[in-house]
């Protein structure tokens, strides 16, 4: 699942692609997504200009004028862009083949600048919800998430309030979106070994030195993978058909029993399991 670096990154693409573009026509080819497309989803959109991007969590939206579009890629979804003019297709997955994958294309949004805005959904898990309210507080999918973790108030003071007497471990309470939105297993993993805390710590011992820490290496892990452009580990490409490269620079995240990246360090990274996801961590520097 595309995670928050992942969906900046799609965000800021479709920004430069199709940012104040309007929708002339709307072609589903199936609505049965993760929540079935109403029948008067196409009537609702068709005239209406996408005034501006955004992404709040893994979330991203179309804001027009008097309304909100939701989006959500689940696991496998794709937005890619064609041009309507020679069907040229900007891919956004290097699987992502005409020939054998086209039958997974459910939307077309036809737009004024001569584009073709597609969703692509193999597994089907995401999703689009139109809102008639140009208020997030109002959108039920919104309301409960927790700070961004690239927002100023995500710091020392929020992070001592929320662990405070928690006995839940810290690799989880980071998993989780009410505390704080848009985090992914990729990036706990290696905010964790950046700030050497093993992933099973109880978050409520951990003192105020060690939260600062984890708090800036979170930041800045996300940044960086900002930068590359995300992770393509299986599926994820922008807009533009191109792959991010921050899985190149995993220290943890897929490299079990590989030598520590931390050249004074003699551990191996080590892979269990938490809460059904898959962590990995360094066996003498995480602790």
């Amino acid at each position: 699942m595309p995670e928050l670096p992942e969906i900046e990154i799609v965000k800021r693409s479709l920004f430069k692609m199709i940012n104040k573009a309007k929708i002339i026509d709307i072609k589903i080819n199936n609505k049965n997504l993760r929540y079935k497309i109403p029948n008067t989803f196409s009537k609702n959109l068709i005239g209406e200009k996408i005034l501006r991007i955004s992404r709040r969590s893994k979330y991203l939206i179309f804001h027009f004028e008097k309304k909100l579009l939701l989006v959500h890629l689940g696991m496998s979804g794709k937005l890619l862009l064609m041009r309507s003019d020679d069907n040229t297709i900007f891919k956004t997955s290097f699987y992502y083949d005409l020939n054998t994958l086209q039958n997974h294309n459910h939307i077309y949004f036809n737009l004024n600048n001569g584009l073709v805005l597609i969703y692509n959904d193999v597994r089907r898990f995401g999703f689009f919800k139109l809102y008639n309210t140009t208020q997030l507080n109002k959108i039920i999918f919104l309301k409960r998430l927790g700070l961004e973790p690239l927002s100023k108030k995500f710091n020392i003071k929020y992070f001592e309030k929320i662990v405070q007497n928690r006995k839940k471990n810290i690799k989880n309470l980071l998993m989780d979106q009410t505390f704080v939105s848009g985090l992914g297993n990729i990036y706990v993993n290696e905010a964790l070994f950046a700030s050497k805390i093993y992933p099973l710590r109880t978050c409520s011992r951990l003192n105020k030195k060690e939260i600062k820490n984890l708090i800036f290496h979170i930041k800045k892990v996300l940044k960086f993978s900002i930068s590359k452009g995300g992770s393509s580990i299986k599926d994820y490409r922008n807009v533009l058909g191109k792959s991010g490269s921050f899985q190149q620079f995993f220290h943890v995240y897929g490299q079990e029993n590989k030598n520590c990246s931390r050249i004074s360090c003699k551990g191996k990274i080590k892979k269990i399991q938490i809460s059904n996801r898959s962590s990995f961590y360094c066996n003498k520097c995480q602790n």
